[in-house]
């Protein structure tokens, strides 16, 4: 069989319904023909305007064949876009007629191949590369294959417009590019829409134009912007989730309107100005919008926006199954009802530069969000990561009734399931399962954060991560609360509180002792991502198993973790009733004596009182086989997940987990060599320090306040944009080594600092990970693409291990002993 290898990127089927009658030939027009200079100093400019049959048009050799050593595979071409054109052409077909039937069976495969359409020009294929460092032909295809159906469910939840140029002697013409995006506030020119870039698909006011033929252009357009074309043009529409399943009308397509000769220019002309370099059409003379078209570009809109029946789509949906099961959903795919107390109200005026910030930073407007590009601030329209644990905290206060007068042991042996259920269904209210979590994390604006992987438990974090900000900028840490709607039913806590009482202390206490961080904005503490987005949490487990083939873990390999397992078994026996202690101390112990026994109970009574983790309400073990407690550990977020956060915010990795680290270093090593590739010299000044980490949230909470240790992070920010910048600019070793001697002079003073005041804590060495081209996964990459993030880094340029003693923490930390105070 003969290989496939000039790759047409525009369907010959395709370019044949842009035909004049009785013609079998386009005119083309190269927009940036070729140019040679000959020896004698002349320029040779090619051929600019050419007719054509589809055969020789549109092609690229080799853009989709993939290649093992010297052998050329073509199976791209032939089988994926082979069935995809198939399908495609079909469906293309019928939506050029009115047989609402062939509509319905055909809906999917149209916005299938316009999906495909998209990514598999040589624009696409460039947009797609430049959201990777660096992509090989296979890993390219590979990723263009797992992006498929990209913008599905974005643009069929949008009003469908198709337009006609029927009674129009101006015809719709064809691009290197037929699937095109208009936004009325972004021209051509505009930065954000720098080649191979287009603006974003999800922002308000974009449009996806397709001509389907020479005679008709199918629209796409958000339904929040239809409805309201004044509004803010880029801003992302509302649940701009790109994978999830959602229910629309298939045969609801708006076919009222025909477009007049200038009309039609205007469409051409926004499909010239968005191509790569060729286009085509029936006549000469089309493709030359430009001539007859001048309104300024936001002034193209008027036509492009659709006015007719709207009123088919949107609105809510209830669906009843056989089952008896009934589906909700509204106007952009949500199964759940908004809650209101989570919005805010528009502002009827900017802020003012010493008003609090609309994000909800606790930060002044001046020094929050007014430095940053408004792509790049969190939502202003609902409740802030930071304003939803405040409301946590106040709720958890007044539900578990805390205040300075009640001790943290009464509120132990007080404790009731119906507390406990209270405070998780509070967290489950506070966090809908449907929430943008991207919309409300920072974005990568050069300010110093880092995301902690590692142990969420009070007793680890406690160590180091409380105090970590102090170096490293703010800190991103997953939350400790289980969210009730993310989990199967007999382990949701709202429901069985009783099994909870241990993971609750725990996390309760972790809580109350990191929110003073929290509050000054030290701390950013955030849900899983995956319970929002089942999809991101299926890619993630799949890709984590990939990965961890072959890898196990060893709590013996840490011995930090190891005493957690053991501590929190001692924690579940001390919590056993007291007929099943004696019971167990008869066995243990043959000849004990009742008054033996009685003295054991009170020791074991002295324990539990002492350890404020340990639960100390009654009959916590009922239930029969279903009682128990569960006992959850959590080393997160997972590689994966860090890698997702960290590019997504803008931010180093962090942990203090040797077992992480490995991961990390296994991760990165065979594919972009050395741990540090950059700043050597900064590298063993940093390894060679001591740092010392204050336990005492409110310590750190004066030192962050203070800013006395504010040129860690300043400098830590500085490495940062210097790595990610280290690809395009160069490395500078003058630099490098300026910064190496500015740290060891620095480090010093400020640790002598903060021996001065004396402060509790532990002591501990941090190794670095500066690799050449950073760490990157491109799973990850594809992952916050298919999350719809627009904002993201391609890669984290550095990481660091916070290496602790090899010792057990102390029994008992002070933080820990009155999480009320």
């Amino acid at each position: 069989m003969s290989l496939t290898r000039d790759n047409h990127y525009v369907p010959q089927w395709y370019q044949r319904l842009f035909f004049e009658p009785g013609e079998s030939t386009l005119a083309y027009l190269d927009m940036a023909p070729e140019r040679r200079r000959l020896e004698d100093g002349r320029e040779i400019i090619g051929k600019a305007l050419f007719r054509s049959p589809p055969k020789r048009c549109f092609f690229q050799t080799d853009l989709y064949s993939t290649f093992f050593g010297t052998l050329v595979n073509d199976e791209i071409e032939r089988k994926l876009f082979g069935a995809i054109d198939d399908r495609g052409s079909k469906a293309v077909k019928a939506f050029l007629g009115t047989d609402e039937s062939a509509w319905h069976d055909h809906f999917q495969n149209l916005f299938e191949f316009i999906d495909v359409q998209r990514l598999r020009t040589p624009k696409g294929l460039d947009w797609l590369r430049a959201q990777y460092p660096t992509l090989s032909q296979n890993e390219l295809m590979i990723e263009m294959q797992g992006l498929r159906n990209l913008h599905c469910t974005i643009w069929t939840e949008g009003v469908r417009e198709i337009v006609s140029a029927e009674e129009a002697g101006t015809k719709f013409i064809i691009s290197d590019a037929p699937v095109t995006i208009y936004n009325h506030a972004l021209p051509p020119n505009s930065e954000l829409c720098a080649y191979p870039g287009d603006p974003g698909i999800a922002l308000k006011a974009s449009q996806t134009l397709f001509p389907l033929s020479r005679d008709f252009c199918l629209i796409l357009t958000n339904l929040e912007y239809a409805q309201a074309p004044e509004g803010p043009a880029l801003e992302k529409r509302t649940f701009a989730r790109n994978y999830r399943n959602s229910m629309v009308s298939t045969v609801a397509f708006v076919r009222t309107r025909k477009l007049n000769d200038h009309q039609v220019a205007q469409i051409n002309l926004v499909l010239k100005c968005r191509a790569r370099r060729y286009i085509a059409a029936g006549r000469d003379e089309l493709l030359h919008p430009e001539g007859s078209v001048t309104e300024p570009w936001a002034e193209l809109r008027e036509t492009l926006l659709p006015r007719d029946q709207l009123y088919e789509f949107g609105g809510e949906i209830y669906a009843k199954f056989e089952d008896g099961h009934v589906h909700f959903q509204d106007a952009f795919g949500r199964t759940e009802k908004p809650r209101e107390f989570l919005l805010k109200p528009a502002r009827s005026k900017p802020p003012k530069p010493g008003d609090a910030c609309g994000c909800g930073s606790g930060d002044a407007y001046r020094t929050c969000c007014k430095p940053r590009p408004a792509a790049l601030r969190p939502s202003w329209d609902e409740s802030s990561i930071r304003e939803r644990n405040l409301s946590l905290h106040r709720g958890i206060i007044n539900i578990l009734r805390l205040d300075p007068g009640r001790d943290w042991t009464t509120v132990r042996r007080e404790l009731t399931d119906e507390q406990i259920s209270k405070v998780y269904h509070l967290y489950e209210a506070l966090w809908p399962l449907e929430t943008d979590l991207l919309k409300l994390l920072p974005k990568p604006d050069g300010r110093p954060r880092a995301v902690f992987t590692g142990s969420i438990h009070p007793e680890t974090l406690i160590e180091f991560a409380f105090a970590a900000p102090l170096y490293f900028g703010e800190l991103i840490v997953e939350h400790p609360f289980t969210h009730n709607g993310a989990v199967a039913g007999k382990y949701k806590p709202v429901d069985n509180p009783r099994s909870y009482h241990l993971e609750f202390l725990k996390a309760v206490v972790l809580f109350l002792n990191i929110m003073p961080l929290v509050d000054l904005g030290l701390v950013n503490l955030i849900p899983d991502p995956c319970n929002f987005d089942l999809h991101l949490r299926d890619q993630m487990m799949r890709m984590a198993q990939e990965r961890a083939a072959g890898m196990t873990f060893d709590s013996k390999d840490e011995p930090r973790v190891d005493a957690l397992f053991r501590r929190d078994f001692k924690r579940h026996f001390l919590m056993w009733p007291d007929d099943g202690l004696i019971a167990q101390l008869r066995d243990d112990f043959p000849d004990i004596t009742d008054t033996g026994i009685a003295d054991m109970l009170k020791g074991i009574e002295h324990l539990k009182e002492a350890d404020p983790l340990v639960a100390l309400a009654e009959d916590i073990f009922g239930g029969g086989k279903q009682g128990g407690q569960l006992q959850l550990f959590k080393l997160s977020p997972n590689f994966e997940m860090a890698m997702y956060l960290a590019q997504a915010t803008g931010a180093a990795i962090i942990t203090d987990s040797r077992f992480r680290w490995r991961e990390l270093q296994s991760a990165l090593r065979p594919r972009y060599g050395p741990v540090v590739g950059h700043l050597g010299g900064l590298a063993r000044e940093i390894e060679r320090a001591t740092f010392h980490f204050p336990d005492d949230t409110l310590d750190v909470a004066r030192l962050g306040f203070d800013g006395g240790l504010d040129g860690y992070p300043r400098l830590i920010g500085q490495v940062f944009t210097y790595l990610s910048r280290i690809a395009a600019r160069g490395p500078k070793p003058n630099w490098e080594a300026a910064v190496a001697a500015r740290f060891a002079r620095d480090h010093k003073k400020a640790q002598a600092a903060i021996a001065s005041r004396g402060l509790d804590g532990s002591s501990g060495r941090v190794r670095c990970a500066f690799p050449a081209g950073g760490i990157q996964d491109n799973t990850v990459n594809r992952l916050l693409l298919m999350s719809s993030s627009e904002h993201h880094l391609p890669g984290v340029p550095m990481a660091f291990f916070i290496e602790p003693p090899t010792r057990e923490f102390a029994p008992g930390q002070a933080i820990l002993a009155n999480p009320i105070g």
